[in-house]
């Protein structure tokens, strides 16, 4: 079993590769492939990988559990620290979060009339938030400075670089120059592009080291993400939302009076871990505390029960999922998070019902409404990848890896139901394999739609559906919900086998077939398969697959379909693909890689908003209660 490494500072990486020779570097994916399993962790916290007989790399990380420093590397071989055994085993770590956490200041009093800036103990309520910055700034931002507009179209040549080199061709040294030009980024004032920078490098090595939760489509989407930041930064025109802020703003939130709706685990993929409970006002505001601190799936297992650091509640998080706070002296962040400073006050309260209380109008409207608020929003909003959604469903069955619900409102689609969290550690996968054994349950349920799939909700929370017969039966502390996360559904919790036939007859079963999937269906699988061909091959690979005949085969049936647009952006992405100049002798010269990552950009960001119309369609309830059938 391989010694779990110390997290590297991105900056500290970068150096070392670019210390490097060019001779050197071309031996350094070789020389880090395998450095984790040769690790050895001491006695005195630090690491060690032995390079034969004369060379040793020793880790020392600080307080913080991070290499955050040049020094804290160390190698003995005679041409340390530009050697190849340092980097390789900087480049086996895990890279560390941009920005470490910082202790929440205290509060400006109202009186001040200023807004208190600060972090909070943990960088993030979710995953996508525990890798990076904050979307959303604090306060208007002023122009761009010649060093931000600098910083920026350094980041956009990196990002075109490894676009056109692909996961093939993309390894220690390309990445090493996207965290170098994220580290200027961030020293810059831009943690949006940085953070969009990181996850890309993340992508990139967990698709080289073929890793089972790597999936091609995200590494795709996080490329879209970097271009689309960065290109419009460079270009001088962006907004305030793109540059980003790395502090969340913490206003005064006065008193307050707030009922736990549900917690679920929080899981990244930069080793952090813990539980984010939501919480309700009864006017309908949501806000939410979370626990989040470096420990990866033993915290998100055990933080559901951890006390909650807020004005000496004497609350853990399960009592407060179910329970509820009157909090004077809030602190609020723009993005509904309570902050934790020593001025708040806080007195548990009894819980609520979801029937009861502010939860209640969460069920009362159908989900396609609410799906529909969602997506009118600018992609980019927070708000449209956290929002929570009720809705009371029927089970119809399982079919795949998802689990087929119906709404109980006429005429609506088939639901899919996935597991918010699918790591078999945590019990949302198997609670949701046991609902399906109940066809015709009727189940109320709290979740997050997936924008990125059709009629796709993830649920973190179920309970029983009022009056109805066929429900669950959830014990009376559980106070009418189950969060998907933590509680673990048996047997006793769903009703008698002898009312089942009556109610799967009532939910009409459906094979899976004759649930349309229009993103699956639809001619623009053929944009997709190109873009995501661009990522793991590069340039070169679409220029081979668009190639003879295979550029009518992939175009003809998208402009038969009446997708012109992406037709002919497919085709340019082709042809800038293929282009291949020469110089003044005629010899064949390595094209810029701008004009293939503007193209690349502009299929990606076209397919984006193709398939958004797509999702929003699969939501749209039907006559005959169908999905509707794809262009």
């Amino acid at each position: 079993m391989s010694t779990e490494l110390p997290p590297v500072a991105p900056e500290v990486l970068a150096e070392a590769v670019e210390s490097l020779t060019a001779r050197l570097r071309k031996k350094l994916d070789d020389a880090t492939a395998g450095c984790a399993d040769a690790a050895t962790r001491e006695t005195d916290g630090s690491v060690t990988f032995r390079f034969g007989e004369d060379a040793v790399v020793t880790l020392r990380p600080g307080p913080a559990g991070t290499v955050t420093a040049a020094a804290q590397a160390t190698c003995t071989c005679l041409l340390a620290p530009r050697c190849l055994h340092r980097a390789a085993a900087l480049g086996a770590a895990p890279l560390a979060d941009a920005a470490p956490p910082e202790p929440e200041p205290e509060p400006v009093p109202e009186s001040a009339g200023s807004a208190a800036a600060g972090t909070e103990r943990a960088p993030a309520a979710a995953s996508a938030e525990a890798e990076g910055a904050s979307d959303e700034p604090a306060e208007s931002v002023p122009a761009l400075t010649a060093a931000q507009l600098g910083a920026a179209a350094a980041l956009w040549h990196a990002a075109a670089e490894a676009l056109a080199a692909g996961v093939t061709a993309g390894g220690a040294v390309v990445q090493a120059e996207l965290l170098r030009a994220a580290h200027t980024a961030r020293l810059a004032g831009l943690p949006r592009a940085e953070a969009a920078a990181l996850r890309v490098v993340r992508g990139l090595r967990a698709a080289r080291e073929r890793r089972t939760a790597h999936r091609l489509g995200d590494l795709t989407g996080s490329f879209r993400e970097l271009l689309h930041t960065a290109g419009v930064l460079a270009s001088g025109t962006a907004g305030p939302a793109l540059t980003g802020t790395s502090r969340r703003a913490y206003t005064p939130g006065g008193s307050l009076q707030v009922q736990g709706l549900c917690r679920e685990p929080v899981l990244s993929a930069t080793g952090y871990g813990g539980v984010v409970t939501h919480l309700l006002a009864p006017d309908g505001s949501r806000y939410s505390i979370s626990d989040v601190r470096p420990g990866g799936l033993a915290r998100a297992r055990g933080a559901g029960r951890a006390s909650v650091a807020l004005g000496g509640a004497t609350l853990d998080h399960a009592g407060l999922a179910r329970g509820g706070l009157r909090i004077v002296g809030a602190t609020v962040s723009a993005e509904g998070r309570l902050g934790a400073g020593r001025g708040v006050k806080a007195t548990p309260l009894p819980g609520a019902a979801w029937t009861d209380g502010p939860a209640a109008p969460l069920f009362a409207r159908p989900a396609a409404e609410a799906v529909a608020e969602l997506l009118a929003a600018p992609a980019e909003a927070a708000e449209t990848e956290t929002a929570l959604i009720g809705c009371d469903v029927t089970v119809v069955g399982a079919a795949g890896d998802h689990l087929l619900v119906r709404e109980a409102v006429p005429h609506a689609p088939l639901l899919r139901l996935l597991p918010a969290h699918p790591h078999p550690e945590l019990p949302h996968t198997e609670n949701l394999r046991r609902i399906a054994s109940y066809p015709g349950l009727r189940l109320r349920v709290l979740g997050r739609p997936d924008l990125d799939r059709a009629a796709t909700l993830r649920p973190v929370a179920v309970g029983p559906v009022p009056d109805a017969q066929y429900t669950l039966r959830l014990p009376e502390d559980w106070l009418g919900r189950a969060d998907l996360g933590y509680d673990r559904l048996q047997g006793e919790h769903f009703p008698a086998p002898d009312a089942a036939t009556e109610a799967a007859g009532e939910a009409g079963p459906v094979p899976a077939a004759d649930a349309p999937d229009p993103l699956a269906d639809a001619p623009l699988w053929r944009v997709r398969r190109l873009l995501e061909t661009g990522v793991a091959g590069g340039r070169r690979a679409v220029a081979e697959a668009a190639r003879g005949t295979a550029a009518q085969a992939a175009c003809g049936p998208l402009r038969r379909a009446g997708l012109t647009a992406a037709a002919d952006l497919a085709t340019a992405l082709a042809a800038e693909a293929d282009r291949r100049p020469r110089d003044a002798f005629g010899r064949l010269a390595d094209p810029s890689p701008d004009g293939y990552a503007w193209a690349w950009l502009a299929a990606a960001t076209h397919l984006a908003a193709a398939e958004r119309s797509l999702v929003a369609a699969s939501w749209t309830a039907t006559p005959n209660g169908a999905t509707p059938a794809a262009p």
